[in-house]
């Protein structure tokens, strides 16, 4: 009876992890430039890696200028086919701090937003 106990928990709990896999989001992994970094030579591309994959047609990437004038070159894409990548280009950017607010749908349809900043040195 015990060991039939100890299967039926384990089947359980095993269930709850499916369940809690399969609700993933996709959230920033990492970024170049950097998060926060004080870059020498302006970027002409700011690529995110997420932590799943993402809907490139319902998800943006915009980089905007201390004056809240946004800069980027409105073409949020998947870089080179990766799932989980996206980009956004941007023209030549003169020295100072930038702000990059991305929005996001993964595949399995959760939203997911969020913002980082760089400067330009």
């Amino acid at each position: 009876m015990f060991s039939l106990k100890r299967h039926l928990l384990a089947v359980i709990l095993a269930a709850g992890l499916g369940a809690s896999a399969a609700s993933a989001h996709a959230f920033l992994d990492h970024a170049q430039p950097r998060v926060g970094s004080h870059v020498k030579v302006a970027p002409h591309r700011v690529i995110i890696w997420f932590t799943e994959a993402v809907e490139p047609l319902f998800s943006r990437i915009q980089v905007f200028n201390s004056a809240g004038q946004e800069v980027d070159n409105k073409n949020t894409h998947r870089l080179h086919g990766k799932k989980a990548v996206l980009i956004v280009t941007v023209p030549a950017l003169p020295p100072g701090r930038y702000k990059v607010i991305w929005h996001v749908v993964a595949e399995d349809t959760h939203k997911t937003h969020g913002d980082f900043k760089f400067w330009v040195k």
